[in-house]
């Protein structure tokens, strides 16, 4: 049912589709994996009442940029359901071989659209990430965190917040669904759990700064691809919450084989999912202890099976977990910022702090959810890591922000230390690469106005690659 075309040139599906049941008004859609490579050939599946639409694709940069149209005759269809694929009508896309590396919004439309059209709606727009067809010599590989987005999509009526199984073949998944969570009164512009939240901003700061990058998703880093291309270090920003084993066991290796880690974001590696036996199909997360009673928390619970902290903790890969932090999900929240631990270091150049000094409070830098370390403090003063929870000792913690009793705690294990948020770094070393961690999901929203923030954050790429 495939429709092998070229940008621009019209070609109608092969069969006609009159599926039965209510028909979608408008137009949406979802690609059938969420990553492909330069040259290769992705299939779409649009649904539409329209009599024919296009597809404008636009690469997301420290800009957006057209990169191509298609068009096709529309072809209407049902919803579905969030666990069972959509099975909407498919259209067959080769990517040009000469589309850089990146994160593509495709925006569908049944009119002309003049202009730039919102990069970020909740209908109409799919979103793709083009890798590169061949090792590019880029040392910065960046990872789109698919499976996040899908947790929090609700896209034919449920998520993994209630449904332990969901389908990545439905429209959502970064943009153009519907989204479970609460607005962010600090950028109202677009949900959370989506791509112009977090990830398009440090993209955008990121690549306007120069810095040279290849992406990927965390479906592409679960099976295995990209991570052995060359790469110096691998960046995640925001909200990078769920990892397959796969993924988690592929970027240790990367780290040990000397590979360096930048986290820009918090929550991380919090849920494990694993993805479904159909490959690219679905996720599954169990999270409930067994015989839960209906309301149960499961952050505060012990016992939940994909937990990452109970079986294999975080804190071995990223020197930080959630359980040692936490979210402050509704409403303004109390203005924190890091307090600087060790201003001598190297990620502090050219900032001008000093040791003691505060950042980012103004913008309430801390939040809405953050990772922390277990740390007592030394005989100088210093706050360095128990080790108790799985953080390395030789972690080095560069700045704090201990959190307000009105925070989200998760269960952990017991503990003397403090809830804070934790930035830090595990230099490298013989046993592997170096690891940092900006350990709050809203790093990326403040890197456009806060000179510190964006100051660290080219310290960080710049020192790592």
């Amino acid at each position: 049912m495939g429709c092998p075309s070229q940008p621009g040139r019209p070609v109608p599906p092969r069969r006609h589709c009159t599926p039965p049941g209510p028909r979608v008004t408008g137009i949406n859609g979802y690609p059938s994996q969420p990553s492909v490579r330069a040259g290769e050939t992705v299939r779409l599946h649009i649904a539409t009442s329209a009599p024919h639409f296009n597809i404008d694709f636009y690469r997301w940069g420290s800009k957006p940029r057209h990169a191509g149209r298609v068009g096709w005759l529309g072809c209407d269809a049902a919803p579905g359901r969030y666990d069972r694929d959509w099975h909407w009508p498919a259209y067959d896309f080769r990517v040009p071989r000469d589309w850089p590396s990146g994160v593509y919004v495709a925006v569908l439309s049944t009119d002309p659209v003049s202009g730039t059209p919102l990069m970020d709606t909740r209908e109409a727009r799919m979103l793709l990430v083009v890798t590169p067809p061949a090792p590019s010599g880029r040392k910065v590989l960046y990872k789109i965190p698919i499976f996040t987005y899908h947790a929090y999509n609700t896209a034919g009526g449920g998520s993994l917040y209630s449904a332990s199984h969901v389908t990545l073949r439905r429209p959502g998944g970064g943009v153009g669904g519907p989204v479970k969570g609460l607005p962010d009164p600090y950028d109202a512009t677009s949900p959370r759990q989506t791509f112009a939240h977090w990830d398009a901003p440090f993209i955008s700061g990121m690549e306007g700064s120069g810095i040279e990058v290849d992406y990927c998703t965390d479906l592409d880093i679960d099976e295995g691809r990209f991570l052995n291309d060359g790469y110096r270090l691998l960046v995640s920003a925001g909200h990078d919450e769920y990892w397959s084993t796969g993924a988690r066991r592929n970027v240790t290796a990367f780290r040990d084989g000397g590979g360096n880690i930048a986290n820009f974001g918090a929550n991380t590696c919090w849920w494990r999912v694993k993805v479904a036996p159909t490959g690219i199909s679905g996720l599954e997360c169990d999270k409930f202890p067994p015989g839960a009673p209906e309301g149960t928390d499961p952050d505060g619970s012990y016992g939940c099976p994909d937990h990452w902290w109970e079986s294999e903790p975080e804190n071995t890969l990223l020197g930080v977990s959630y359980r040692n932090g936490g979210g402050h999900w509704d409403g303004p929240r109390a203005s924190l910022g890091f307090t600087v631990a060790d201003a001598d270091h190297w990620v502090f150049s050219g900032t001008g702090l000093k040791t003691g000094d505060t950042f980012g409070r103004d913008g309430a830098l801390i939040g809405y959810e953050c990772d922390g370390a277990a740390y007592q403090i030394d005989k100088d003063g210093r706050p360095r890591p128990t080790g108790q929870d799985g953080t390395p000792k030789d972690f080095e913690i560069l700045g704090l922000a201990q959190l307000p009793a009105d925070w989200h705690f998760a269960a952990r294990e017991p503990t003397d230390s403090p809830r804070a948020a934790t930035l830090g770094l595990r230099a490298s070393s013989a046993s592997g690469g170096a690891v940092f961690t900006a350990a709050t999901t809203d790093w990326a929203r403040l890197l456009a106005t806060d000179p510190h923030v964006a100051t660290i954050t080219r310290n960080v790429l710049t020192r790592l690659v």
